[in-house]
């Protein structure tokens, strides 16, 4: 597989990881996922974490995934462009979607540890949380598929295109979620 190829299918396959973020803002409000409890004198993780965003946002990345699964069928692909065989692919969705939104979670309590509220700006932490959430739970259930992807042949070359592009697409959506007053800080 040629380097512009496989940049391409690194980025098409973490598309239902990139997705969860900003729909959890859409689903969000209700109950925290912490229930509102502290540990060590601060939040849990806040109420910016709550089931409804957790689930909506995991959702909506579960059902961008499978009509991504649907355009690879559509066209042919016996891998669905990258995402592999099935049932392996459907799964791979699943976690790709949850383990971005735990990555934001487990990003919140670092933030809540150093003593940073909701909505403060920590450069690298909030750019890459769901990113490392999602490939962690990834390389942990499938690491065959996430090696393949991402680390062998011309795989480091997505890894390093997603990892380069995370933060311009981070920012661009946070502006517009800011502008149409669903975020309350445009980072």
């Amino acid at each position: 597989m040629d380097v512009l190829t496989s940049i391409a299918i690194g980025i098409w396959v973490f598309i239902p990881a990139l997705v969860p973020n900003s729909a959890a803002v859409l689903f969000g409000g209700g109950t925290p996922v912490d229930f509102g409890r502290s540990w060590r004198g601060r939040r849990v993780l806040g109420d910016g974490k709550t089931w409804r965003g957790l689930a909506g946002g995991t959702l909506t990345g579960i059902l961008v995934g499978l009509l991504q699964l649907m355009a690879g069928d559509l066209y042919g692909s016996e891998d669905y462009l990258g995402f592999g065989p099935m049932p392996q692919a459907l799964w791979i969705v699943l976690v790709l979607a949850l383990g971005s939104l735990l990555g934001d979670m487990a990003g919140a309590f670092i933030k809540r540890r150093m003593g940073l509220e909701r909505g403060a700006k920590a450069a690298g932490l909030d750019q890459y949380d769901f990113v490392v959430g999602a490939m962690l739970l990834t390389l942990l259930l499938f690491p065959e598929w996430f090696l393949s992807i991402y680390v062998e042949g011309n795989g480091i070359f997505a890894l390093v295109a997603l990892l380069v592009a995370v933060p311009v697409i981070h920012r661009l959506v946070n502006i517009i979620g800011f502008r149409k007053g669903l975020k309350k800080e445009p980072w």
